[in-house]
């Protein structure tokens, strides 16, 4: 099951962030993940929220570029090798992982893992195949 995952593009000055968290907020938008990457020039804010269609009409009326890509989040077994098994899964069907982060919260005894590979849904097939919990959007939304 693919979710969507809202990127922003920001510039990499004092208060970027801040202005457009502000705007998800003023829209009443729950953030449920994210992480951040960046260079010395700008970042790139992965996000997954409660309605990433608003999230970005709102951003982008405020100058924002976005972007919307879809991911899988998963189940991941709370303890040491956890993530490494489901990781050996993709590496053994040789698919590349892109990027990868977790939610704050778990869902029951499960870390919850956001993953982008270079092939969705031979990744979902797979994982799938291996037992591993597959969240929708509706489920991620409720975590």
């Amino acid at each position: 099951m693919k979710i969507k995952q809202l990127s922003v593009f920001l510039e990499n000055k004092k208060g970027r962030l801040y202005e457009a968290l502000s705007v998800l907020a003023k829209e009443g938008i729950n953030i449920r993940a994210l992480t951040i990457a960046d260079t010395s020039d700008f970042g790139i804010l992965r996000m997954i929220v409660n309605n990433a269609d608003a999230a970005k009409r709102a951003l982008e009326e405020t100058g924002f570029t976005t972007k919307i890509t879809n991911v899988v989040a998963i189940g991941v077994k709370d303890r040491p090798g956890g993530l490494a098994e489901v990781l050996k899964y993709l590496y053994e069907a040789d698919i590349n992982v892109e990027y990868l982060y977790a939610f704050v919260e778990k869902s029951g005894e499960e870390a919850v893992v956001v993953l982008r590979t270079n092939n969705l849904d031979k990744t979902i097939d797979i994982l799938s195949q291996r037992g591993i919990k597959l969240f929708d959007s509706q489920t991620i939304e409720n975590i």
